[in-house]
């Protein structure tokens, strides 16, 4: 089954989240470009709606995103390293 492919600009129209924002999520690594058409970022639109679930859940716990960003890709902080 192929995957459902979204612009950035749908995503931010969808889930009613600035274009700033998919592009600092981006960025951080939330999100991963599926593919680019020109200037245009495709992202699988399972993948976002799932991403987007998890990081709301976090945030109205009160967690900041780097924080998130560990969560999320279970990164080691610097106390778990020694």
């Amino acid at each position: 089954m192929a995957k459902k492919l979204v612009y950035s600009k749908e995503i931010a129209d969808r889930y009613n989240i600035p274009y700033s924002t998919v592009t600092h999520y981006t960025n951080m690594g939330f999100f991963t470009v599926v593919k680019r058409r020109g200037n245009k970022r495709l992202y699988d639109d399972d993948e976002i709606r799932a991403r987007l679930d998890q990081i709301s859940r976090l945030i109205n716990k009160g967690y900041p995103l780097r924080l998130i960003r560990s969560i999320l890709f279970k990164e080691k902080s610097p106390h778990e390293l020694l």
